[in-house]
């Protein structure tokens, strides 16, 4: 039987069989090399060339994959059986939500895109609406990176005197953790009417949200002399009673050369406070390693931009109507209540096709 009225079949693949096929013969290159018996003698070089191979490699396969789905969907579209429409409709479906995937992964190129991200949200103008607002942007990421399937870890985090948080850090990671979320670094508004304030008025509050590529332990660019720093342990703070810690585990390291303090307080153990300190310290070095290799105007984390009125990347309204709009892009939402609880995938791929072009 012939289809009365068939649906299109997938288009060939919109990428460069030429970029993919410079993909395959960058990966037989790096392949070869590792094969170097002396590779191993310098081991940090050795795993930054293996995991090249790998995410290499997997990036291939990911879109050779595709392109063999696509060819063999056409091919039996081709054949015009009325009794196989429902299986071809559900595989061009998920061949056309997967090419949106991996198309969208080409625009994270950048040196850190592949890697985790350290998110850090600190409550700015706006008292305890501010407080409150920088635990609805936590709420918020933490729901993302869930529909994401990224693993989350919250490293320190200060409350508010009356509600939400002063600050947060959020280890999040995962492939492309860094690159998705370099897009959400900036100052962040919300408009509403005050849940804090007795005459129920609408109040402006601000959070700075700031994003860093995570550097590993063996990161050639970030080298930590141990005599370079200086560690602290105190109490942890809480909400009194039984949450206030009897023991030091809450651990401050600072830096010297840099004068960069970083403060854990989330875990119980004194040892896990302190590797959590680190991984937010190299983090910081790292950042200012890239800053100082590329004397334009901070590549990685931005111009800093204080919390307060005029400085904003994004404006969330929830009175007297509901839109959230960024303005780098100008793409913009109706429904805030699902940003708010996660979706944020539209501005995220609005900013990287910006910053693409």
């Amino acid at each position: 039987m012939k289809h009365s009225t068939p649906i299109s079949a997938p288009s060939t693949p919109s990428w460069s069989v030429f970029d993919l096929s410079q993909k395959e013969t960058q990966l037989r290159e790096l392949e070869k090399k590792s094969e170097d018996q002396a590779l191993w003698n310098n081991p940090t070089s050795a795993q930054q060339l293996m995991k090249s191979i790998a995410d290499l490699r997997n990036e291939v396969q990911l879109w050779r994959s595709l392109e063999k789905r696509i060819l063999d969907t056409r091919e039996l579209m081709e054949l015009g059986d009325d009794s196989l429409l429902p299986e071809l409709t559900q595989e061009f479906n998920g061949i056309q939500e997967e090419l949106r995937g991996l198309e969208f992964s080409t625009l994270l190129g950048g040196k850190h895109d592949r890697g985790n991200a350290l998110l850090t949200i600190n409550a700015g103008e706006g008292g305890t609406d501010a407080a409150d607002w920088a635990g609805m942007l936590e709420r918020m990421y933490l729901r993302w990176a869930e529909r994401h399937k990224f693993t989350t870890e919250i490293l320190d985090q200060t409350e508010g005197e009356e509600a939400g948080i002063k600050t947060v850090s959020i280890a999040v990671d995962g492939l492309y953790a860094y690159g998705y979320l370099r897009a959400e670094k900036g100052v962040h508004r919300l408009v509403r009417l005050s849940p804090f304030d007795s005459a129920h008025r609408r109040h402006t509050s601000f959070a700075q949200v700031e994003v860093l590529p995570e550097s590993s332990q063996d990161d050639p660019e970030v080298q930590i002399n141990p005599e370079d720093i200086k560690v602290e342990v105190f109490r942890s703070s809480g909400a009194g009673g039984q949450n206030v810690q009897k023991n030091s585990t809450a651990v401050r390291i600072i830096h010297i050369p840099t004068g960069i303090v970083v403060t854990c307080q989330n875990e119980r153990s004194q040892m896990q406070n302190r590797e959590n300190a680190m991984r937010v310290l190299r983090a910081r070095l790292l950042d200012i390693a890239e800053q100082n290799q590329n004397k334009e105007l901070q590549e990685l984390r931005g111009v800093y931009q204080k919390a307060e009125w005029g400085s904003q990347i994004r404006s969330y309204v929830l009175h007297p109507y509901q839109m959230v709009k960024d303005h780098r892009t100008e793409h913009e939402v109706g429904n805030a209540q699902a940003v708010l609880d996660g979706d944020i995938d539209g501005f995220i791929e609005a900013y990287l096709k910006s910053a693409k072009k």
